[in-house]
């Protein structure tokens, strides 16, 4: 199987539960032309290092494969970039640096340290009250996607950036419609597919005016939150602009929750279809943080992300890639190359000097990775330690279109009982 076959196979909706043969298929030839300007990288050494190389731009106006593949007619580079503000994100230096200098201020150490760890209480009291909602309404299901791992993470990132939690349903409907209409596989060019593609482009102009509409606000009257700070910052770099304001926020609101519901549902789903784990971690809660870590290895929620190209000609992993090239920086097949990881294809909770991509690596490294891990450990905390005997319904479950960001579109576990009163990690029994 060529690099090209094996790419379309794993951009299929049928292969979206697997993608990860072809994956392997792929790794034969670490770096690998699929198309005519566009190469996947999908080796461990290789996906590092192009992901520190200044010659691999981010700025996504300029790249020749954009969310939705290689362009049949597209701007130059000059014309492409006017007009246009883009999210930290699909930027390059300085305009990255300062962006995410801005935003961190107000997000993380050392000038706002204590956010993060605030939102623990937030995330055990959610996930708590979530479970006390599908106890209360009885049977013995459950969809752990629409009931437990989405409703976590977006009241999180709502209330962090400011946004009003009221305003969740709608903004949930838009996001749905966006995800399940970039579709990067052949699906795309069906009815189906283009139907979905119209949708989500409708969806999309609604969370823009929403976003506009929210910034807006916050500009004329600060309020709590990290798009206020940033509006109304005195720091050394500023105010960030209104435009930017906008595309930072769409990123952070999307972002921010989706990649954290998907690694929640996949922690489950990983735990129940390996035999032995769910009761080794439940039993064992000091494993939560590798096996979070693990799953984010194994299963990643982003599996790469369609925007970067080449400033020059770059030779790496034999291959030559030409500049102007889009290059896919293929996470999820990076973590599973066995030059790096030991038993690549194996879950292993246990596993030490797990130095995985799942939150990206160099300059565009997850902003919110520290946010994610605290949400999905407390969470996944209180799933094993209330939850009895939780067993998958179907497996594998249904995914969503969506070939960057990959999880399930539902994920349904029947249960023997919930416990209504929370018991003290470590008291677990059978």
């Amino acid at each position: 199987m060529d690099a090209a076959t094996a790419w379309a196979e794993a951009m299929k909706f049928e292969n979206r539960p697997n993608p990860y043969p072809y994956y392997e298929e792929l790794r034969k030839t670490p770096v690998a032309k699929v198309s005519e300007k566009t190469y996947v990288v999908t080796g461990y050494p290789e996906a590092v290092a192009l992901a520190h190389d200044p010659r691999i731009s981010s700025d996504i106006s300029r790249s020749p494969s954009g969310m939705f593949g290689e362009k049949e007619v597209h701007l130059e580079p000059t014309e492409a970039a006017q007009g246009r503000d883009l999210s930290m994100l699909v930027s390059d230096p300085p305009e990255h640096d300062r962006m995410r200098r801005q935003f961190m201020r107000h997000f993380g150490p050392p000038h706002t340290p204590d956010l993060i760890p605030s939102m623990g209480a937030m995330v055990e009291d959610l996930a708590n009250s979530l479970l006390d909602k599908v106890a209360a309404r009885g049977g013995t299901r459950m969809d752990v996607v629409e009931d437990f791992s989405y409703p976590i993470p977006v009241s999180v990132i709502f209330r962090v950036m400011g946004a009003p939690i009221a305003d969740e349903p709608k903004f949930h409907g838009w996001v749905t419609d966006f995800l399940q209409g970039a579709d990067l596989g052949p699906e795309a060019d069906t009815e189906a597919g283009r139907a979905a593609a119209a949708k989500a482009v409708a969806s999309a102009g609604e969370l823009d005016a929403y976003v506009r509409d929210l910034v807006a606000r916050l500009a004329r009257e600060p309020g709590p939150g990290l798009l206020s700070a940033v509006l109304h910052d005195d720091g050394p770099d500023g105010p960030v602009s209104i435009a930017e304001a906008e595309s930072n926020t769409q990123l952070l609101l999307v972002a921010g929750h989706d990649s954290t519901v998907n690694t929640l549902s996949n922690c489950i789903m990983t735990l129940l279809r390996n035999q032995g784990s769910w009761d080794l971690v439940r039993d064992n809660p000091d494993l939560i943080p590798r096996t979070v870590e693990e799953v984010q290895r194994l299963q990643g929620a982003v599996q790469f992300f369609p925007s970067r190209w080449a400033t020059a000609d770059i030779e790496i992993g034999g291959t030559r890639i030409p500049a102007g090239s889009a290059v896919f920086l293929v996470w999820a097949a990076a973590n599973r190359d066995p030059r790096q990881f030991e038993n690549p294809d194996r879950f292993d909770p246990m596993r030490t000097d797990n130095e995985h991509l799942g939150f990206g690596s160099g300059i565009h490294t997850c902003f919110g990775g520290p946010l994610a891990r605290l949400e999905i450990n407390i969470a996944l905390e209180v799933f094993l330690r209330r939850v009895r005997s939780p067993r998958l319904v179907v497996d594998p479950p249904p995914y969503r279109h969506n070939q960057v960001f990959r999880g399930p579109r539902h994920l349904w576990v029947d249960y023997a009982s919930i416990d209504l009163v929370s018991v003290p990690a470590g008291s677990l029994d059978g």
